[in-house]
């Protein structure tokens, strides 16, 4: 009943992803989009379908001048028929983002946009296609010595200690176990492919570092660093690549023959 739902069994509010619906959704994450409307027209991506999922890790885009382009993109985009899921990354305008409250949804929190659209808070642990995943945004940026705080830098691309502790609760009481870890910047012991210079090593970086030590998950996915890369058996970067962390299932007629044969 409701007295035991926690923050990894609460099932999503949301009608969309009701019980039933196709057996066969998938889900899938790909790295940065950079305001980017092409990545959505590509092949592989206009094969989603309704009541699939896609999850963008981080630097969107589409949340920057809010100007009418920007808001003629994002407006298609909450048309798309598949789910669209966001992370925040280091190139976002914070102000933007605040504009839309947090809601219970897919089994945390996130932030509905309209439409098919979905800001996901950092933290969060989501429950999707009966995977558990756990989403944190964020990152440092290199320039950020060149930018302007308010007009093309924000210093909440960085997160609060509040955050990474409210993160730290959600963990706890998933037993410290998820099926993926899904992040738009990575650990340092993760990055040793990317080169960064020692003062670029973030809060972030470490604190996701101290999740390899204390979190049980079967692969960590981020972008940020525009390659597409198997960094080890657990961990991959993501870039322009669209990756499932779903497989379709076998149809029913195949696995009944697949048991006459056996017998």
């Amino acid at each position: 009943g409701p007295a035991r739902e926690s923050a990894c069994t609460v099932f999503s509010r949301f009608p969309a992803h009701g019980r039933g619906g196709r057996e066969d959704r998938m889900l899938y994450v790909t790295g940065d989009t950079h305001g980017d409307l092409e990545r959505f027209r590509r092949a592989d991506v206009r094969r989603l379908k309704k009541e699939d999922t896609l999850i963008v890790l981080g630097d969107f885009g589409f949340f920057w001048d809010d100007g009418k382009a920007e808001q003629a993109a994002r407006a298609w985009l909450e048309k798309r028929p598949y789910r669209i899921l966001f992370l925040d990354g280091c190139h976002e305008n914070y102000d933007l983002l605040r504009r839309y409250a947090p809601q219970e949804g897919f089994g945390g929190q996130v932030c509905p946009i309209g439409g098919n659209l979905y800001y996901v808070p950092r933290g969060q642990v989501l429950e999707l296609e009966d995977k558990k995943l756990l989403c944190f945004g964020g990152g440092q940026s290199e320039d950020r010595f060149e930018r302007t705080a308010g007009e093309n830098w924000w210093p909440e691309e960085l997160p609060s200690d509040e955050e990474m502790a409210a993160c730290r609760e959600r963990l706890a009481a998933c037993g410290n176990k998820v099926d993926f870890i899904l992040t738009h910047d990575a650990g340092e012991k993760l990055m040793d492919f990317a080169n960064v210079k020692p003062e670029d090593i973030s809060p972030l970086n470490l604190f996701f570092d101290s999740l390899l030590d204390t979190v049980t998950y079967d692969k960590w996915i981020f972008a940020r660093y525009h390659r597409d890369l198997t960094v080890s058996p657990k961990t991959r970067c993501v870039f322009q690549d669209l990756v499932p962390l779903t497989e379709k299932p076998k149809h029913r007629w195949f696995s009944g023959k697949a048991r006459h044969a056996a017998k």
